[in-house]
């Protein structure tokens, strides 16, 4: 069975910074690309970064430079560190193994809110 479970959201200040972490089980990590989306109310979800199984990195335009993927294959986890907050990143972030059509799985989502 697989299963990806997000932690590490919460309440921040503009400005702030949070690290999300993802923990895999059920499927064998080193071999899918993972990356991170988020979904803001009344908007569709998007892809925020995304990392090979090489280690290669994407980001939106959006967070380029304040957001910082990576994985520990050891531990079969996925992070996000998220610098300098806006409000405008205020969502629901969710781990995904596979990516777009090669989707394998779906975190249950954990909600970041950015606000003073």
């Amino acid at each position: 069975q697989v299963q990806l479970v997000e932690s590490g959201g919460g309440l921040v200040q503009p400005g702030g910074s949070l690290r999300l972490s993802c923990a895999a089980s059920g499927i064998r990590f080193s071999s899918y690309a993972m990356g991170w989306y988020r979904q803001a109310p009344g908007k569709q979800r998007e892809l925020v970064a995304a990392i090979s199984t090489g280690g290669t990195t994407n980001y939106a335009d959006s967070v380029k430079g304040r957001f910082t993927i990576s994985r520990d294959y050891a531990k079969n986890t996925l992070y996000l560190q998220m610098n300098s907050l806006k409000p405008e990143d205020t969502a629901v972030y969710y781990c995904n193994a596979g990516l777009g059509v090669a989707t394998k799985a779906w975190g249950q989502g954990t909600q970041v809110t950015v606000s003073s």
